[in-house]
C-alpha cells in the first residue's frame, strides 16, 4: 500500500525541515492552518507571496514554498507595500509576530490598515520576545514576568482587533492556536477578501512566556486557550483586551467594505486626470 502524500505538503520547502521552533511552540498550528486556508482559497501559487520579519514567526517565509521574502525587522510590511503596487495581481500575506509587528514595525500596520492596503497581515501572539529572551512586547498582558519585567508588567498593552479596527481594517479576527478548525475558516477568508485583513493568533511560547509566568508547557497552555476562550463574533472590539486571568474573546469581529488604496487611487487620477491618468493595473 502506497503512502499517502499530505496534500499540503507542495505549499512548504520540505528540504528545510525539521524547523527550528521549540517543543510546544504554536508557530508550527499556525502554519498548518494557514497552508490549509491557501489550499481551499484556490488561490494559484505563483500568485501568492509571503513576506516575514524578524523573530520566531520570521521564519515562516523561509518555510513556504512560494515566493517569499525574510525582510529586517519592522519592515516587512513596507516590503509587501512595494510588492503589491509593483505586482497589484499578486496576493500579498505578511506573516510575522507580535513585536516585530507593533513594536519597531507598528508605524507601518497604522498606515497600512488606514490606506487599505490589499494585503493580509497574520500576526502570531505569542505575547512575547521569542527569539531574543523573553523581553516584553507592546502586547504583554498586564502582570506578566517577561526579562525586562521581572517584577511584572506595569504598561498597558496594545488590543490588536481593536487597534486594527480604528485604524481601517476591513477583517479582522482572532483565534487561538487551540480553535484550528476555526483559525484556517479565518485564514481563508482574509486571504479572499478585498482590502487589509488581519488576523491574531494567540500562541503558546513555553520557553519563555509559559515558563516564567508558571502556565506550564506548550500543552498546558493551550489547555488554558480552551478554558478561557469565549466566541463571540461580531464583538465590539473594544471589549476583547487581553489579560494574565480573565476570558480571552475570539472570533470574527469586523467584515466591511472600503474601498482598497489601489481603488481610491485609480478613482481620484482617473476624475482628476481623465485619459490622461494610466491605471497601474494596466
Amino acid at each position: 500500500m502506497s503512502e499517502q502524500a499530505n496534500p499540503v505538503e507542495r505549499y512548504l520547502r520540505s528540504e528545510r525541515i525539521p524547523h527550528i521552533w521549540c517543543p510546544g511552540c504554536g508557530i508550527g498550528t499556525t502554519v498548518n492552518c494557514f497552508t490549509r486556508a491557501i489550499d481551499e482559497s484556490g488561490i494559484p501559487m505563483d500568485r501568492l507571496a509571503v513576506v516575514s520579519g524578524i523573530g520566531c514567526t520570521g521564519r515562516v517565509a523561509g518555510y513556504m514554498h512560494v515566493d517569499s521574502f525574510h525582510t529586517t525587522h519592522g519592515r516587512a510590511i513596507p516590503f509587501a507595500t512595494g510588492l503589491k503596487l509593483a505586482a497589484p495581481g499578486m496576493k500579498v500575506v505578511v506573516y510575522s509576530g507580535d513585536g516585530d509587528l507593533f513594536a519597531i514595525g507598528g508605524n507601518h500596520f497604522i498606515h497600512a490598515a488606514r490606506r487599505n492596503l490589499d494585503m493580509t497581515v497574520v500576526c502570531v501572539n505569542n505575547l512575547t520576545y521569542g527569539m531574543t529572551g523573553g523581553q516584553l512586547t507592546p502586547t504583554t498582558p498586564e502582570e506578566a514576568i517577561a526579562s525586562t519585567s521581572p517584577y511584572g508588567n506595569f504598561e498597558q498593552p496594545f488590543n490588536l482587533p481593536y487597534l486594527a479596527e480604528s485604524c481601517g481594517a476591513v477583517y479582522v479576527a482572532r483565534w487561538t492556536t487551540y480553535h484550528v478548525t476555526h483559525l484556517k475558516k479565518a485564514m481563508r477568508e482574509a486571504l479572499l477578501k478585498k482590502g487589509f485583513s488581519f488576523v491574531e493568533v494567540i500562541s503558546p511560547c513555553p520557553t519563555l512566556y509559559g515558563r516564567r509566568n508558571r502556565i506550564g508547557d506548550g500543552l498546558d497552555e493551550v489547555k488554558t486557550y480552551k478554558q478561557r476562550s469565549v466566541i463571540r463574533h461580531g464583538a465590539p472590539t473594544n471589549e476583547v483586551s487581553l489579560g494574565m486571568t480573565g476570558p480571552i474573546v475570539v472570533g470574527k469581529f469586523v467584515d466591511r467594505e472600503r474601498p482598497t488604496y489601489q481603488d481610491a487611487m485609480d478613482q481620484f487620477y482617473s476624475r482628476k486626470l481623465g485619459d490622461r491618468y494610466a491605471r497601474a493595473s494596466q
